[in-house]
């Protein structure tokens, strides 16, 4: 458990910093601001009430556990104004799952309220952007009215947990959906929550996130020894939170759409032939964010710790969020992710660690898993006997306009479900067998005429928002996707290379799109520069390596066309199994050429 202490430190006996006595290191400012924030209240709550345009840093730092990023346009900075203010508000929905009503009420919002587009993440939940300071409560009350919520959605805690998307009445995927829904009630902070509903549905308890009976008795367990935080109000996290953001997916063996090696942790839920969850794969340690020119922060896939019967899962996962919380680095934000933890002492550590204080129970062995693949879900699918799902592409996630428009009609008029896929695509759910025709017909208006042909490239390519809202955005990254597929796409084609490649692409190294999976990614390192990373697999499983600090955007072609071309004389594989089994010697001869 967390416990802190004032210690003298010995250059300076007059300075007092606080110790976070689990592993004797020093902890930053920003964890004690936390802990006097009065469970995520404090200024927020004053600030929300002002007639300021916008907030300070502090209450900035608080908004982001209740599910908002201040921003601002920085193509309406004008000198000696104000800037833009705007707020991004991100929601929270396990699984992906956005119930009809819900997203009618988003829709309705982002036109009223915010910029007139809403946007899929890749953690399956919908963002929307241009919310103004004064409007920022009507719009997460009116979302909590409509069966939504925002909390936890950003912050120093468990986020979004994901689950493959696809609404398949199988017992397996339906068992999968259930888990991510558990593991997000569980991981739910229970004061933080109490102040989300205070400042933003006006202390409404009826809004209150109700775990099932199962869950309720293994939160109970959060008080019981190391893995009680020793705050009764918070007892998993504690007054401070977790040290950085924590993330959690959940998926079926064999489907790999949620990216699972990039999370924290990482779950593979096995079914029984008579339809019950018999337990799961445990893999820890994973995450995507760094940091230009520091490599003491680096990407890093999870490592496998093992596997639990069903009874144990929920006690293994608070467990390991214990572990998170007591050791994870509370002084230098940009090492303090489970992964830097995992890296700097190994997973060995890790599980002697678990097991003598946290977790007294068996981990058996990996249990085998079959290959993993990298799912969609596009186009027409079978839901069950009586309905169908369809699956619609959103390059970048972004839905605008008369595709918005569209889709908001056929979901009110058919009382339609969503679900939001880690591709940052949508799937609407739920159309009864007598309605996929006039559907169909509806869908072909806004360009979803032939799902059977979506463009290879696209179908799995990925960017960030990057400018003009990103305050970490370096460079562009959705604007330019489009055009910038057409370049490798136009290259692939006239050098007759028939394959397709796994692209994602950031404005900043911070991953957002986890470009460092792909086979090819850019990742922003300036104005019209990026990084050049290769070498990931389609189903990602491994890591791509940086090979390009700063590429111009312009030299892209010339940049490619000599790795394509000896990719084409030399392999029949994937492109990025093609890198990853050349010498990066001769790798960076090829690109040496064009320099």
């Amino acid at each position: 458990m967390i416990k802190v202490e004032k210690v003298k430190k010995k250059k300076d006996s007059a300075k007092e910093e606080t110790v976070c006595l689990a592993n004797g290191l020093e902890v930053s400012k920003f964890e004690n601001f936390k802990k006097s924030s009065h469970f995520l209240r404090e200024p927020l709550a004053t600030e929300l009430i002002n007639d300021s345009d916008h907030f300070t840093n502090d209450a900035v730092q608080l908004l982001k556990f209740h599910g908002s990023y201040q921003q601002d346009n920085r193509e309406n900075r004008k000198p000696g104004k104000s800037k833009d203010w705007q707020m991004m508000l991100r929601l929270r929905s396990p699984g992906g799952e956005i119930p009809g009503k819900l997203f009618l009420a988003l829709d309705e919002l982002s036109d009223k309220l915010g910029n007139g587009s809403l946007r899929a993440t890749t953690r399956q939940a919908f963002q929307m952007h241009g919310i103004r300071k004064e409007n920022l409560k009507e719009v997460i009350k009116t979302i909590v009215n409509s069966m939504g919520s925002t909390l936890a959605a950003c912050g120093d805690i468990n986020r979004n947990v994901m689950a493959p998307a696809a609404p398949f009445n199988s017992q397996d995927y339906n068992i999968a959906r259930a888990l991510a829904k558990k593991v997000a009630d569980l991981l739910t902070p229970i004061a933080g929550q109490g102040t989300f509903l205070e400042l933003w549905a006006d202390g409404d308890l009826e809004y209150t996130i109700k775990p099932d009976n199962d869950i309720e008795t293994i939160r109970r367990l959060q008080f019981k020894d190391n893995v009680f935080s020793g705050i009764k109000d918070e007892p998993l996290y504690g007054s401070s939170y977790l040290p950085r953001k924590f993330k959690c997916a959940v998926t079926v063996p064999g489907d790999n759409s949620v990216d699972l090696l990039t999370n924290d942790i990482g779950l593979v839920a096995f079914t029984s032939k008579d339809g019950k969850l018999e337990g799961c794969n445990f893999y820890v340690g994973g995450g995507m964010g760094r940091t230009h020119n520091n490599e003491e922060t680096f990407a890093r896939i999870a490592d496998p710790l093992g596997y639990v019967e069903e009874q144990d899962i929920y006690e293994l996962i608070q467990s390991i969020v214990a572990i998170q919380r007591d050791y994870g680095d509370r002084k230098s934000r940009k090492n303090s992710r489970m992964k830097y933890l995992l890296h700097r002492k190994g997973i060995k550590w890790f599980k002697k660690l678990l097991l003598e204080k946290y977790f007294k129970k068996e981990i058996k062995k990996i249990r085998k898993e079959p290959k993993k693949v990298l799912i969609d879900y596009l186009g027409w699918h079978k839901q069950n006997n009586t309905s169908y799902f369809v699956g619609l592409p959103l390059l970048s996630g972004r839905l605008f306009g008369e595709k918005k428009n569209t889709i908001t009609s056929i979901v009110k008029k058919y009382n339609l479900d969503l679900r939001l896929t880690p591709n940052q695509d949508i799937l609407l759910c739920n159309i009864a067998n007598k309605n996929k025709s006039a559907i169909k017909k509806a869908l072909s208006k806004i360009g979803y005429d032939n799902l059977d042909e979506i463009n290879e490239i696209q179908r799995h390519a990925l960017a960030c928002p990057a400018l003009p809202l990103c305050g970490l955005a370096m460079t562009e990254a959705e604007r330019i996707l489009p055009d910038v597929l057409k370049r490798i796409e136009k290259l692939l084609l006239d050098l007759k290379i028939e394959k397709t490649i796994l692209f994602r692409m950031t404005g900043c190294p911070n991953g957002c799109t986890r470009p460092y999976m792909a086979e090819l990614a850019l990742v922003g390192s300036g104005q019209n520069k990026y990084q050049l990373w290769l070498g990931g697999s389609k189903n990602l499983q491994r890591l791509a390596k940086p090979f390009l600090q700063k590429m111009e955007l312009n030299d892209l072609e010339k940049t490619l066309q000599p790795l394509f071309d000896y990719w084409k004389s030399s392999s029949d594989s994937d492109f990025g199994d093609f890198i990853n089994t050349q010498d990066e010697s001769s790798i960076m001869n090829l690109l040496n050429k064009i320099q």
